[in-house]
């Protein structure tokens, strides 16, 4: 049953990044976004941004790679970057202004909250989700009695998925079609308990 006091109530804040490498500081993130539900699994708003790369930083060959097959996604993620320090003041302020508190969605969480705990910490100083976050296929795990391996998209219902949202590695994108997903699995957890 959704939490109907406003100062308690949970956000759940679908959010997906692009980077040009493994981990945060020797590499840089290039792209976030995040999709923000509320307890009514109703989306209520979006925020997306590039990012300047690190002064420091470096790309990793594999990941660069990676980018190789997705040349409309790699212009996607490069077109407009923004000041790192401006761009996480932008997200934090966002965040704070959600009506509840912010839960972090991601998929894989490990990966994507890695990165925005990171940026967060390094240019606002803040971590608005403390060490919170939901694993979509560790929850999918929990939801139908299996191991991880059978958490893939192959192996998931198509009733979770949404057919309008494709997966395009293009951050905005992916955070909508996972915070679809993860809604829809919230809300068939919280009908089936009654």
């Amino acid at each position: 049953m959704p939490n109907r006091n406003p100062k308690h109530a949970e956000i759940y804040v679908s959010t997906d990044i692009e980077a040009d490498g493994p981990i945060p500081g020797p590499h840089s993130m290039l792209s976030l976004a995040s999709a923000a539900y509320d307890e009514d699994l109703h989306l209520l708003d979006s925020f997306s941004v590039n990012l300047e790369t690190l002064p420091d930083a470096g790309t990793a060959p594999r990941t660069m790679e990676w980018w190789a097959q997705f040349p409309e996604s790699w212009a996607a993620c490069r077109t407009d970057p923004q000041d790192p320090a401006e761009a996480m003041s932008r997200y934090l302020k966002w965040l704070k202004n959600l009506p509840g508190k912010p839960i972090f969605v991601g998929w894989p969480a490990g990966w994507d909250f890695m990165w925005v705990y990171w940026y967060l910490v390094r240019f606002t100083g803040e971590r608005p989700f403390r060490e919170i976050s939901i694993d979509v296929r560790s929850y999918a795990m929990g939801m139908r009695g299996t191991n991880f391996h059978r958490t893939t998209r192959t192996y998931l219902p198509d009733r979770w998925f949404d057919t309008e949202q494709p997966h395009t590695h293009v951050a905005l994108d992916d955070a909508l079609e996972q915070g679809t997903v993860f809604c829809r699995m919230l809300g068939e957890n919280l009908r089936r308990k009654g």
